[in-house]
């Protein structure tokens, strides 16, 4: 076998150019919550570091999210490359002795907890969450050995794949001794800075409301340079312009559904979204809740001025320019203009307002002005009627509501729609079983009643526009129907992938020629490796060492078709840092990693092994990255991950997550970008835009859909309405569809509505391929179609029963991953029984067919 991997351990050209990329950009992740001039702090010299993130920086959600880098910059040493000297390295090794007491034990419990469920130990760190290792209180002593008058105490948060988070003290909430050593910083030191080194939203109520406290700085997790990054910021060196991508509320229990959401209730079988549409500001807003910090919130260490100078339509489209103005004196920065709408009440209900666009402006210098002409189509005033089963435009005013937050907008245009509009009839999809049925939440005109008198006072002044509805898109689905099968008509000729590409033959052609057998074994993917280590499965290519998985090479001789090598994200690609192989080419034991456990390479290895290597950029999280508001330096960050797919022989990356901040309490939300389906959509269209700018690499946008929980993720129903599916947690996927056309798209573990989403056929073939013309392949996410997965430490009698092959088959997930022998004799016997048509196994197979093509 060739590997790409190099053959030195040398840093090169382009991983030299990719970090300092990221050094470049990742500054605009971060949010500025609180500062009464504390920062930037403008001359290094010597400052007090605490916190359970000062020295051990978390650089990223567990999990599938892991990137294996060659080095981690942690805050200590991206202080000290700044200049700064940190004087509380007594109190930073008294953390370090209790940080690797709690990892000893936690490692201890793991193993315990995977002997007892009969699990692989990779599986067991799933499901066994870390506590947070108990902070050595500060003392008096500490403050007088700092002798300095600045402290910096940072707050780390690990969240990962497998389970959920908790609203207990050492997760969601402070724990005892950071609010006792929190209180003493601020009330020793006279410029205080708590930085949140963390992958979602936790609790800063108190901190907030403490005047003592200098600066608040969201930091989130940036990657493998997070420390210079942090200190970056932190010196003025880059200014920060992120806006937060979520609503950060005063109470836990202020979000909706809160005390049902997962665990909460006890019950992990069936959830219930019983909020509906309104999930984030849409609820806060309408609700009339004042939130800690709205969707959209971020400060700067300057000033802008914001003013709206016209507002104009042309067609369906409509175009608001705002004047930005830096009004501050002594730093450059950049800002970002949002735009909502609030649609009339009059016969669906709506909430107060949505993100409708949003620009950002370019790095603008004190005194210095941009105009941004930030424009959308009347499209987006849609919502689904349930009661016709369409997306129409109502009849009536729209409010254009432009500012720099949900909470911080002013009125500035009315555009009115003179008829109702019904843009696109469906059939009745998704629909839960009768005895589910519950009520949604409802607007109360709680939020609308409380600016009132705001908003008259601004309607006075607003454009008034009447918009020719006459261009608005009217459309038709035309669902698909029976597939038919096809014949070999060619027999005596062997068509390859060569042929198809060549023009010699079509894809039609070249499937007709699989017996059923080999249609099924395309359709899974490589289970045929005998040299898996334990837990290693998740590591399982054999052509690019460390990727996740890989299709099967079994016809890549007969037929041309090379294997597809899949490597996990979101931050990046996890591979195998270092692997090796015979001098022919026989990959070697030993080498891997995942997570916590390391895969040491055994003693016994050839004189002659050849040694690969794959030192992989990690870049911001999704969510880290939704919060710079700016798309084009997301498709930037997409194309250094395209390039590095490229250099090593990676097809298509799994990921962007996209699925919606639905509550701060999943675990995977940093996995994902926003509470918001447009900033959801736009986000991923820009990465996949970014990633797919390098020829035959693709991004895989997952899990479609509602994968909203993780705590018994294979096996939760999600009970949903069509309209929430259809405004909520399917809008971000057709953004991204319909206008970036990924490779592939993830189905997730959860039922919808009582049906797996890789079971279910209204879902992938009439929404996904149907409405939305979706033209890559469907994979399951993994072990989804697996009958047992005890190994997986589900061992327990679930409610409701794994995805089944042959219906993956039927729904038109074409590929089964990582794929198993079971998987393949399923959709044989399913065809033999008359239970699965050949032509549906052969559509499946096109399709990788077609994905084989791109990626060639």
């Amino acid at each position: 076998m060739e590997f790409r991997a190099r053959l030195t351990d040398e840093m090169t050209d382009s991983e030299i150019l990719h970090m300092k990329l990221v050094r470049e950009l990742g500054g605009e992740c971060f949010v500025l919550l609180e500062n009464n001039g504390v920062l930037p702090i403008r001359q290094p010299g010597k400052i007090a570091l605490y916190g359970s993130g000062a020295r051990h920086t978390v650089q990223g959600g567990s999990g599938s999210g892991e990137v294996n880098t060659r080095f981690n910059v942690n805050v200590y040493d991206g202080f000290v490359d700044a200049g700064f000297e940190i004087t509380t390295d007594g109190w930073l090794s008294r953390y370090d002795e209790a940080f690797d007491q709690n990892l000893a034990d936690y490692k201890q419990t793991v193993a315990a907890y995977a002997e007892a469920q009969g699990c692989a130990l990779a599986n067991a760190y799933f499901e066994v969450a870390e506590p947070t290792p108990a902070e050595p209180l500060i003392s008096e002593q500490d403050y007088l050995d700092s002798a300095c008058d600045t402290a910096v105490y940072v707050i780390a948060r690990a969240s990962g794949e497998g389970r959920d988070r908790v609203a207990e003290k050492g997760d969601y909430y402070l724990t005892d001794e950071e609010e006792a050593n929190i209180d003493f910083v601020i009330s020793h030191y006279a410029n205080s800075i708590v930085i949140l080194n963390v992958g979602g939203i936790i609790d800063t109520s108190a901190l907030k409301s403490d005047p003592r406290l200098g600066a608040l700085l969201l930091a989130g997790q940036t990657g493998n340079q997070g420390g210079l990054l942090i200190a970056d910021v932190i010196t003025g060196k880059v200014n920060p312009s992120g806006k937060l991508s979520d609503t950060w509320a005063k109470s836990y229990e202020d979000y909706p559904g809160a005390a049902e959401f997962g665990s909460n209730n006890g019950n992990t079988d069936d959830e219930f979204y019983r909020e509906g549409i309104y999930v984030g500001y849409r609820y806060f807003d309408s609700f009339g809740i004042t939130p800690l910090y709205p969707f959209g919130y971020g400060l700067s260490y300057t000033t802008f001025s914001l003013e709206v100078t016209s507002v104009e339509a042309d067609s369906t489209v409509i175009t608001v320019n705002a004047l930005v103005t830096n009004t501050g004196d002594e730093f450059a920065g950049k800002q970002v203009v949002q735009v909502y709408f609030s649609a009339p009440q009059d016969r669906i209900d709506k909430p107060y307002q949505e993100l409708v666009a949003f620009a950002k402006t370019d790095l603008l210098e004190p005194g210095y002005s941009q105009e941004l002409r930030i424009s959308f189509d009347a499209s987006r005033f849609e919502s689904y009627d349930d009661d016709i089963c369409a997306r129409v435009i109502d009849m009536g005013d729209y409010l254009i509501r432009v500012g720099t937050s949900s909470r911080d907008t002013r009125i500035a245009a009315v555009i009115n729609i003179p008829e109702q509009i019904t843009c696109e009839k469906y059939h009745r999809f998704l629909v839960d079983e009768p005895q589910y049925k519950f009520d949604e939440l409802q607007n109360p005109g709680t939020g609308k009643k409380l600016r009132a008198h705001l908003d008259e006072a601004q309607l006075e002044d607003a454009i008034r526009i009447t918009l020719d509805t006459f261009r608005i898109r009217r459309s038709i689905v035309r669902y698909r129907g029976v597939n038919e099968a096809h014949v070999d008509g060619r027999k005596g000729d062997t068509i390859t992938l060569g042929s198809v590409i060549g023009r010699n033959a079509g894809v039609s052609e070249l499937v007709a020629q699989f017996s059923v057998k080999e249609l099924a074994e395309l359709c899974v993917g490589n289970y045929d490796r005998g040299d898996l280590e334990d837990g290693m499965v998740f590591s399982a290519s054999g052509n690019v060492p460390g990727a996740a998985a890989e299709t099967i090479d079994k016809y890549a001789v007969s037929r041309k078709i090379p294997p597809i090598v899949m490597a996990d994200g979101p931050a990046g690609l996890r591979l195998q840092p270092h692997f090796k192989a015979t001098a022919k080419g026989d990959l070697l034991p030993g080498g891997g990693k995942f997570g916590y456990i390391d895969y040491p390479f055994p003693d016994d290895l050839p004189e002659d092994a050849v040694d690969y290597y794959q030192y992989c950029t990690m870049i911001p999280t999704a969510t880290a990255l939704a919060q710079t508001w700016n798309l084009d330096l997301i498709w930037q960050l997409g194309r250094l991950v395209g390039e590095e797919m490229e250099e090593y022989g990676v097809n298509l990356w799994l990921a962007p997550g996209m699925n919606i901040h639905r509550n701060p309490l999943c675990g995977r939300n940093f996995e994902y970008y926003s509470e918001d389906p447009l900033l959801t959509g736009l986000c991923a269209m820009a990465d996949t835009k970014g990633v797919q700018s390098i020829d035959g690499r693709g991004t895989t946008i997952k899990h479609f859909c509602a994968n909203n929980q993780e705590d018994n993720r294979m096996f939760t129903n999600a009970h949903i309405s069509p309209r929430a599916l259809r405004e909520i947690y399917l809008k971000g996927f057709e953004i991204c569809v319909r206008e970036a056309q990924p490779f592939a798209v993830m189905a997730s573990y959860n039922l919808v509505n009582g049906i797996h989403t890789c079971n279910n056929y209204e879902l992938i073939q009439n929404i996904l391929r149907d409405e939305w013309g979706f033209e890559g392949i469907v994979m399951t996410d993994w072990f989804s179609s697996f009958q047992d997965v005890a190994f997986l430490g589900y061992n327990k009698t679930y409610k409701y029963p794994a995805g089944s092959p042959r219906l993956c088959v039927y729904a038109g997930c074409d590929l089964q991953m990582p794929g198993c022998q079971e998987n393949v004799d399923d959709i044989i016997e399913a065809v033999y029984n008359n239970k699965l048509s050949r032509a549906d196994l052969q559509e499946c197979v096109m399709n990788l067919i077609r994905l084989c093509i791109k990626c060639v």
